[in-house]
């Protein structure tokens, strides 16, 4: 594995960005694909139909996304196939295995500003209301309880089982150093 201060070696043109649940694996993914000159789809856009049902379509969407020459997306959904679907095609993931306060904290404040604005997300969705973490099992809070550790265990996995390269990066910090660093050093 790499680390945030590791050169890359080559120029990556298909990117997955792995992490639990608000780490900023989309903000990274918009970051890369401006840095990098990749495309961006973020796989949520693709999962998420109106009443937050999964949309048939996703993982012929995903396999439109996987067969592209230049993107970066985030690496989920797994459970739906769309995960093996990109691991297959990518040529570098990076993983944010930020602690899980961060992750904690990032997500609260982001459900609680999407909530309070009533911001559009995807195909007509919007947070439930805030008090529904109580009562729904699988309201994005809980569901970053339940999960946060999961990429630790499946990283190890899913890099050889894709032979892929992996940068890690543990802090905050280490994001926008990688960034500044081994990432803009690689050509587009």
């Amino acid at each position: 594995m790499l680390s945030a201060d590791d050169p890359l070696g080559f120029s990556p043109h298909r990117v997955v960005v792995a992490g639990t649940t608000g780490v900023g694996k989309t903000t990274l993914a918009r970051r890369l694909a401006r840095l990098w000159d990749l495309e961006h789809t973020e796989l949520d856009s693709l999962f998420h139909g109106p009443g937050w049902t999964p949309r048939p379509e996703f993982l012929d969407d995903v396999r439109r996304v996987a067969s592209g020459e230049r993107w970066v997306s985030e690496w989920n959904y797994f459970g739906a196939g769309g995960g093996q679907l990109l691991g297959e095609r990518a040529d570098l993931a990076v993983w944010l295995d930020l602690p899980r306060r961060v992750a904690r904290t990032r997500l609260l404040r982001r459900t609680v500003r999407r909530r309070i604005r009533r911001e559009p997300l995807w195909n007509g969705n919007t947070e439930p209301p805030l008090w529904t973490v109580f009562r729904d099992p699988d309201h994005i809070l809980r569901w970053e309880m339940r999960t946060h550790g999961t990429w630790r265990e499946r990283m190890p996995r899913v890099s050889a089982d894709y032979d892929l390269p992996v940068v890690r990066l543990t802090r905050a910090r280490d994001v926008d150093r990688w960034l500044a660093g081994p990432a803009a050093e690689v050509a587009p």
